[in-house]
Order: structure tokens, then C-alpha cells, then sequence
């Protein structure tokens, strides 16, 4: 009978902790990879300024710290989910196998991002991915709404109003990315302004909870 628990909740206690310490191991990781584009790029020439320089590339310059940026509030909506629990199931560990597994990859779409000139078909795979990190981190937090018994006894349950605009979020966010990337195929020049749309998305679906509430997954 214990074998079969077992089965249903892989990881408890100290098991969860290291599944928690490897998440975060791996987007560090990720995340100091998104600068090595920017390690490649020559210094000035004796003819040229730092400014110069920094025009030549800024569109690797930008890549880097959009992605950034925005890796850094998915990792924190992805922190508040897997701080929640307090056990994980096959479904939990799948699921943020598969995240990681984006995030992994997001450097190396990012770097092709900036550097592409055409950026139609990249353009799909960069914002893809995006939506994917997204949606992913979505269905973690749906699994622990459906499962709360996963959830510590120190999780809050937020208030039925954020409780939608948590439940908003990701998709939302993952069909903006989505429509980037097709936006990106035929006009690229406007794709390129749209991640500006993701600010008052971001302000409009977040919780108006106090942030010490904020332990339900997010």
C-alpha cells in the first residue's frame, strides 16, 4: 500500500526542497547563457566609439535584456507555484521538467533571435518558445488548483477575484506571445514593437492581494 502512495506522491519533504534547489540551478544557468552573445562582440576599433559599438548591436542588446527580463517574472510566478507545495506527483515533476526544458532552450532562440536579420521564421521559434514557458507554467498551477492536497499547510488561498486573474495570467500571456509570433511572419516591423504589450498585460492580470499572500501558485 506504501509502494502504491508512493507512485502518486514521488516527492515529499527533503525531496521537493531539491527538486526546488535544481529548478533554480538550471534557470541560473540559463539565464547567465543568455549574455554570451554579448561576450562575443568586439570592443571598439581605434575609429569607433563604445556608443558606436552599442549601436551596431542593439538589437542583441535588446534580445538580451527583454529575455532577461522577462525569464526573471517567469521564474518568480514558477518560485511562488513550486513554494506552494509541499509534495509533488508525476504530473508536477513533467510539467517543470518540460518548463526547464524551455528554458534551457530560450538561450539559444534568443541568440538567433538577435542576430537573425530576417526575423520571420525566427521570429515564430523565439515567441514560441515564449509561449510555451508561459503556458507550461500555467498548467503547473492549474494541476495544484485541481490537486490542493499537494499544496503546505502554509499556503494561502487567494481571494476568488486574484484567484482569476491568477488563472488569466498565463494564458493570456502565452496567446500574446502567440499572436507575436505570427505577427512576426508577415510584418515583422510591428512584431517588433508588440512586446511592449506585455507591460500593461502584466499590470492588468496581477493579483491585488498583498504580496505576503501571494503563496498560491501564481
Amino acid at each position: 500500500m506504501a509502494r502504491h502512495s508512493s507512485t502518486l506522491n514521488p516527492g515529499t519533504g527533503r525531496s521537493v526542497d531539491r527538486l526546488i534547489n535544481f529548478s533554480d540551478a538550471v534557470v541560473a544557468v540559463a539565464v547567465t547563457l543568455l549574455a554570451l552573445p554579448l561576450v562575443d562582440i568586439p570592443g571598439p576599433t581605434a575609429d569607433q566609439t563604445a556608443w558606436t559599438v552599442v549601436s551596431e548591436h542593439a538589437s542583441e542588446i535588446w534580445t538580451f535584456l527583454f529575455t532577461f527580463y522577462v525569464v526573471a517574472v517567469m521564474w518568480l510566478a514558477h518560485n511562488r507555484i513550486l513554494n506552494s507545495i509541499a509534495r509533488y506527483d508525476v504530473a508536477i515533476f513533467w510539467l517543470n521538467t518540460t518548463w526547464l526544458v524551455a528554458i534551457v532552450l530560450l538561450p539559444w532562440v534568443s541568440a538567433m533571435f538577435g542576430e537573425s536579420e530576417s526575423r520571420s521564421s525566427v521570429g515564430v521559434l523565439y515567441w514560441g518558445t515564449m509561449a510555451a514557458i508561459s503556458l507550461l507554467g500555467t498548467g503547473l498551477g492549474t494541476h495544484l488548483r485541481r490537486h490542493p492536497e499537494l499544496l503546505s499547510d502554509e499556503a494561502v488561498v487567494l481571494s476568488p477575484e486574484d484567484q482569476r486573474r491568477v488563472a488569466l495570467r498565463g494564458p493570456v500571456l502565452g496567446l500574446y506571445f502567440l499572436l507575436t509570433a505570427a505577427v512576426s511572419v508577415f510584418a515583422p516591423d510591428v512584431a517588433n514593437w508588440m512586446p511592449l504589450g506585455i507591460i500593461p498585460l502584466s499590470i492588468w492580470l496581477r493579483p491585488a492581494a498583498n504580496p505576503d499572500r501571494e503563496a498560491d501558485p501564481a
